[in-house]
C-alpha cells in the first residue's frame, strides 16, 4: 500500500506545480498586456473591463454548472475578501499606477508578491515562516532586482512616486485576495471562488461602469488594447485564478507562493522569444538567483 501512497502523493505535488507556474506564466504577460490597453483606453476603463467581462463568462459558467456558493460564514467572508483583493482592487490600482510608473518600476514591486503572500498567510495561520524561508525570499528578491534592472531604467525618470505606491498597494491587495481565496477554496472548491469572486466583483464594480464609459471612447481602441483586455480577461482573471487558488489550497501557501517569484522570468522569456531580446549575463545570474532562492525557502517546510 506504501508504493501507489507515494505514488499518488509525488502525483499531487507535479500537479501543484504544473497548476502553479501554469498561472504564473499566464500572468507573466500582465504588465506588457495592462500597457498595451492603457494606450488606447482610460486605466478606469481596462480595470472595470478586465473584471466585468471575465465575470460576466462566470456567471454563465455557474449557471450552466450550477455552482454553489461556500455554506460556512467563515468560507464567505474569505471568498469576499478575494474577490474584493484579486478583481476590485487590484485591476483598478494595478491599471493606474502602470500608467503613472514606468514598467520597470511596476515589474521589481510585483517581485514581492510571494513574499506579501506567505506573510499575510502566516498572520492568518499566526505562524512565522522558519529561517529558510527568509533568506530564501531575500536571494528570490535580490535576483528580481537584478533582472528587472538588466531589463529597464530603475531610475526615477519616467516613474512616479504616486505610481509606485498604487503599484505596491495593487500587490497587497493581490496577495490578500490569494490567501484568503484559496482557504475559501478547502471549502467550496478552486473553480467555484474563482467563478464567483469573479460575480461579486462586478457587481462592485458595475456602478461605476457609467464613469469609464464617460472616460473614453472605447470604440475608438484599436485590436490590440481589445486583445489585451480579453487576455486578462479570460486567461488571466478566470483560468490562471482557478489554477492559482487550487495550486496554493493543495500545496501551502506560503510554499507555493513562491512560484510567483518565475513570473518576471515569464517576461524575460516573452520578451527573448517575440521580441528578439537579447540574453545577457545578468540576466542569467538573476535567473540564477531566483532559482536557487525559491529552492531554499521551498525547503523550510
Amino acid at each position: 500500500m506504501s508504493a501507489p501512497t507515494a505514488s499518488s502523493a509525488m502525483g499531487r505535488q507535479v500537479a501543484v506545480l504544473v497548476a502553479a507556474y501554469g498561472a504564473v506564466a499566464l500572468w507573466g504577460a500582465t504588465p506588457l498586456a495592462t500597457k498595451v490597453a492603457v494606450a488606447d483606453l482610460d486605466p478606469l476603463a481596462v480595470g472595470l473591463l478586465r473584471t466585468l467581462l471575465a465575470g460576466m463568462v462566470a456567471l454563465l459558467l455557474i449557471l450552466l454548472g450550477r455552482v454553489a456558493l461556500p455554506r460556512s460564514g467563515r468560507g464567505r467572508a474569505y471568498l469576499a475578501v478575494s474577490a474584493l483583493g484579486g478583481f476590485v482592487a487590484f485591476p483598478l490600482l494595478f491599471s493606474y499606477g502602470i500608467q503613472l510608473t514606468t514598467a520597470g518600476h511596476g515589474a521589481l514591486l510585483l517581485g514581492i508578491l510571494p513574499v506579501l503572500t506567505g506573510l499575510i498567510a502566516a498572520l492568518l495561520e499566526r505562524r512565522l515562516p522558519g529561517g529558510r524561508w527568509w533568506w530564501g525570499c531575500t536571494v528570490a528578491v535580490a535576483g528580481t532586482a537584478l533582472l528587472v534592472g538588466a531589463r529597464f531604467d530603475l531610475s526615477l525618470e519616467g516613474g512616479s512616486l504616486r505610481g509606485d505606491l498604487l503599484v505596491l498597494a495593487s500587490a497587497v491587495a493581490a496577495s490578500a485576495g490569494y490567501v484568503t481565496g484559496a482557504r475559501a477554496a478547502r471549502e467550496t472548491g478552486a473553480w467555484a471562488v474563482t467563478l464567483w469572486g469573479l460575480v461579486l466583483g462586478s457587481l462592485v464594480l458595475l456602478p461605476v461602469l457609467p464613469f469609464a464609459l464617460a472616460a473614453g471612447d472605447l470604440a475608438a481602441a484599436g485590436a490590440p488594447a481589445w486583445g489585451a483586455v480579453l487576455y486578462m480577461a479570460l486567461l488571466c482573471s478566470i483560468l490562471a485564478y482557478a489554477a492559482w487558488y487550487w495550486a496554493l489550497g493543495q500545496g501551502g501557501i506560503g510554499r507555493t507562493g513562491l512560484a510567483q517569484f518565475a513570473q518576471p522570468l515569464v517576461g524575460v522569456a516573452l520578451a527573448v522569444a517575440l521580441l528578439g531580446e537579447a540574453v545577457t549575463w545578468p540576466m542569467v545570474a538573476a535567473a540564477t538567483a531566483i532559482l536557487a532562492g525559491v529552492a531554499l525557502a521551498r525547503g523550510d517546510s
